[in-house]
């Protein structure tokens, strides 16, 4: 009938909007056809039928009700990414997209074309992969000087973002020696010099989180779980992202739609509780935004800059030369002390963890920080709920361990179907036996290990229902999960590594937090098994479906999505 945000201020809902002649995906009643959203949470949710004597009794009373005609569409809750960039997402959309480079050629031709218009300016980008690259190298510091111009400042991030390729201009800046390809400290150094830039203009760096953020709501994705760290920005810069979308800012941003919230990750060690505590205090969150110091708490790098800790050397490096199986950043010792530390001060702990030995240095450090907890006669591990993010390489030990320790494993599903399988870029890394061990969501959720879905974006960008996709068929079928399980995964799931057990569900007195879906198909059912791929949700099976999923099939498109009944994205479709 009318759209819930007239006559309301901006990301403004009326206090209750009937959506109703839809699908509705809710434990409550799992073939719910209608919701109401009172403010900010969900009064209720049934068929069309109670619906409509919903509204009657709301006109009768003389309630303000808006209706809003869901002509099929799906709802269902918001997705929660649990692994984000936000800042560096909004630097590379404001960059140069090497994402689609084509060549060497290709990706240094846009680097020219982006120095000439915008003269005097340092040329940031962000998403080269040499493996698709005929040349199979990066450019190096000679051929950036040549296309952006000497004196030109050039950042260009790998996919990955655990290396880069700099101009001279920006290495001098910067304090290296080298310019050309970088990774660990020197990369760390050269991003530094551009997150600068960010720290002296306070203004700029809202105006990138805010663009990265609405493109968040745009793909249904209602909460983030903000990964930062010394070596990626700085207190200010988590400050001001909290803030932005908390209420804490007012008019910080040219509109006051409604954001996904944030709940941060500080990736940097603390020796004891008491570290926790004044470092939680020098961060100056708004409260219950602060989840703990983990998130980019690197054990070591990422498989496609070879720089995660393997136990066998790299297949395409000389197995005797230095650094053939990656780098660790953390030693055991004082990654136990900071579980420890986190622990005693009611925060999680969390490491980025991706080669088999960056996990097995991860879980040697979680164990014996367990052990002491144990001794103390203090409550188990698994009360914290600790995380590791990626477990790319994790093994069957390890998912043992993780299960044991009661640890989250917050998984980019992405990457699998990005570079895995028999000829991708793990295969070219690790070769094709080890690469095909990867990601093996099924062995962890069969071992009760709560998977959180998450992008890693900019690495990844934001698209939740290509996440679950990735999850329930990667290119291993054996490590594939149901639809449904990575569906809860990204949504339930999210919430629940962050220890916040009650969201994610559209349930009456449960936040509003939601997305309307324009399907691409009918609603089935989809299991990991090829023999039951897919059949169609019937009242003998209560079970909700979800659009149908197989490769190759349109993903949904985001209608609406609300935070806590506030829009916060509004495709101008339903009525």
């Amino acid at each position: 009938m009318s759209d819930p945000t007239a006559a309301a201020a901006p990301g403004d809902a009326p206090s209750r909007v009937l959506y109703r002649g839809g699908s509705v995906y809710s434990p409550a009643d799992p073939f719910a056809t209608a919701v109401l959203v009172d403010g900010a949470t969900v009064a209720w949710v049934g068929s069309d039928e109670a619906a409509d004597a919903q509204a009657s009794r709301s006109r009768a009373a003389g309630e303000p009700l808006a209706v809003v005609e869901l002509d099929g569409a799906l709802v269902t809750p918001a997705f929660v990414d649990a692994h984000v960039h936000t800042t560096e997402t909004g630097l590379a959309m404001a960059g140069v997209d090497l994402t689609g480079a084509r060549s060497l050629t290709d990706a240094l031709d846009r680097v020219a074309r982006a120095a000439a218009e915008h003269p005097g300016e340092p040329v940031l980008g962000h998403g080269w992969d040499e493996t698709g690259w005929p040349e199979r190298r990066p450019p190096t510091a000679a051929e950036l000087e040549r296309a952006a111009g000497a004196g030109t400042e050039v950042h260009l991030s790998r996919v990955d973002v655990h290396s880069a390729v700099i101009s001279p201009a920006l290495a001098a800046r910067a304090g290296l020696a080298e310019a050309g390809r970088v990774e660990r400290e020197a990369h760390h150094a050269a991003r530094d010099a551009v997150h600068r830039r960010l720290r002296e203009d306070p203004a700029r760096r809202r105006q990138l989180q805010h663009s990265a953020l609405r493109a968040a709501a745009a793909a249904g994705i209602g909460s983030v779980h903000e990964c930062s760290a010394p070596h990626v920005g700085s207190h200010d810069d988590l400050r001001d992202l909290v803030e932005l979308t908390s209420g804490a800012v007012t008019g910080a941003v040219p509109e006051e739609l409604a954001l996904p919230e944030v709940l941060a990750l500080w990736g940097e060690l603390v020796p004891d509780a008491d570290a926790a505590r004044d470092l939680a205090a020098q961060l100056a969150l708004p409260a219950g935004t602060l989840l703990g110091f983990g998130g980019d708490l690197c054990v070591d790098g990422a498989l496609g800059s070879r720089t995660a800790l393997l136990r066998e050397p790299y297949a395409d490096l000389d197995a005797a030369g230095p650094g053939s199986r990656g780098h660790g950043y953390l030693d055991v010792a004082a990654l136990r002390d900071h579980v420890i530390a986190c622990t005693r001060a009611g925060l999680q702990a969390g490491v980025h963890a991706i080669g088999d030995a960056g996990l097995d240095l991860a879980l040697e450090a979680l164990s014996a920080a367990a052990e002491v907890l144990a001794a103390e006669g203090a409550p188990p591990l698994a009360a914290s709920r600790h995380r590791i993010e990626h477990a790319v390489a994790v093994d069957a030990a390890g998912i043992a361990t993780m299960a044991r320790l009661g640890l989250v494993a917050s998984v980019q599903p992405a990457f699998d179907a990005a570079w895995g399988g028999a000829d991708g870029v793990y295969a070219a890394r690790l070769g094709r036996e080890r690469a095909l061990a990867l990601h093996p969501f099924a062995a962890l959720a069969a071992a009760g290990v709560p998977l959180a879905l998450g992008s890693d974006s900019p690495v990844t960008p934001f698209a939740p229902w290509e996440a679950v996709r990735a999850a329930a068929f990667p290119h291993v079928r054996e490590h594939a999960v149901s639809a449904r399980a990575a569906f809860l995964a990204s949504t339930r799931g999210g919430w629940r590594a962050a220890r916040r057990d009650g969201e994610g569900a559209l349930v009456p007195g449960g936040a509003a937090t939601l997305a309307v879906w324009e399907p691409s198909s009918d609603l089935v059912v989809q299991a990991p098994d090829d023999r039951f791929q897919a059949w169609s949700t019937d009242a003998r099976s209560g079970t909700p479906g979800l659009p149908d999923l197989t490769p190759g099939t349109p993903a949904p498109r985001c209608l609406r999505t609300l935070v806590r009944g506030r829009t916060a994205h509004d495709a101008g479709v339903l009525a």
